[in-house]
């Protein structure tokens, strides 16, 4: 974490408890309270939360979790049913500070259609997305997604910044390569 200013923690690896429940879950095949639970067990206990939701009642269970643990938060729900901001629709925002729908227009996003978020079919497809968009290859559609999620991360952490500014700081680091140095810095670390 000091090193590259981030960190990467499969819960199944380093939480005992979802370790012996990972198993099961994907027995079941239905949705569980651990589903609920993973996002609150983070070994690193941050200061700092992004989380994606599926629905509407999680973003409010989530919230008032987050504002009892007394974290910077951002919960996001895209109201198509996305657990991210996609673009593909409106999406709500909670915040420590306020709650918001916004038009992907109303931040200088265009609408995306689902086709163009395909994230493949294997990890390693899915591994070239996510290189092609920090290397600046990727669809317009892919790399608005990310920007758009990013932004609200650096609002969560500086919740000061209006969410303009930290588009333009997520869309600088990413035309810098600043985010490609970054996961080549973590990726050595990590050998």
């Amino acid at each position: 974490m000091e090193e590259c200013g981030m960190v990467y923690m499969h819960a199944q690896l380093f939480n005992p408890a979802m370790k012996s429940v990972g198993p099961v879950r994907k027995a079941l095949q239905v949705r569980t309270i651990f589903n609920l639970l993973g996002p609150l067990v983070n070994p690193c206990l941050p200061a700092y939360q992004l989380l994606g939701v599926a629905d509407l009642p999680q973003m409010r269970l989530y919230t008032n979790v987050f504002q009892k643990l007394g974290i910077g938060f951002a919960v996001v729900n895209n109201l198509d049913g996305y657990d991210e901001i996609s673009l593909t629709d409106e999406f709500k925002v909670m915040t420590n500070h306020y709650e918001t729908i916004y038009k992907p227009s109303e931040l200088g996003f265009s609408l995306a259609r689902q086709e163009e978020l395909y994230g493949g079919n294997t990890p390693e497809e899915a591994s070239k997305i996510f290189h092609n968009v920090l290397e600046n290859k990727a669809t317009k559609a892919q790399t608005d997604c990310v920007l758009i999620n990013a932004s609200f991360a650096i609002q969560a952490m500086e919740p000061a910044k209006p969410i303009e500014e930290c588009v333009a700081i997520a869309r600088e680091s990413l035309e810098s390569g600043k985010a490609l140095n970054t996961l080549k810095k973590f990726v050595e670390l990590n050998s």
